[in-house]
């Protein structure tokens, strides 16, 4: 039958990429709920991304090395304890002084609005938040994530 299907619409939208992208999807910090974060993960890798799971209580530097030996285009930190502005700094600052700046960092957890603009004012794409539905999660990371390193 003629009808374009919706993975080719979907695909026709999203920057072509050379490789599916790689996101590296990690807790930092003491954290011991990871539900949100495996949901996740589960999503983006049925959308067809390679997802790397790092697992509960990773530091920012064992986020970054995951990251860059993984050749991760994306990471999503997932924080529910509070440190979120200390954590999601680290990391960023761990990127740029990795020359690294071209991983996009995004991220989730239970993050006060003012704090996701000073989220976003140091380098993160992206902050989702509990009750975010997971295709505009996908879609978002199809859009933001990958871009810089195909240009």
């Amino acid at each position: 039958m003629g009808g374009s299907s919706l993975r080719t619409v979907e695909a026709d939208a999203a920057p072509a990429l050379s490789h599916p992208l790689r996101i590296v999807i990690a807790k930092p910090g003491l954290d011991g709920h990871d539900r949100g974060a495996k949901i996740v993960a589960r999503a983006l890798r049925d959308a067809g991304m390679e997802v790397v799971y790092t697992g509960l209580h990773q530091t920012p530097e064992q986020i970054v090395r995951t990251a860059l030996a993984e050749d991760a285009d994306g990471i999503g930190l997932s924080v529910l304890s509070g440190a979120h502005l200390t954590l999601f700094t680290r990391v960023v600052e761990l990127l740029a002084e990795n020359d690294a700046s071209d991983i996009v960092v995004f991220g989730g957890g239970i993050i006060p609005p003012e704090d996701r603009d000073r989220l976003r004012e140091i380098g993160v794409g992206e902050v989702f938040t509990p009750g975010a539905r997971m295709a505009d999660i996908v879609s978002w990371v199809r859009g933001h994530v990958g871009v810089s390193r195909e240009l």
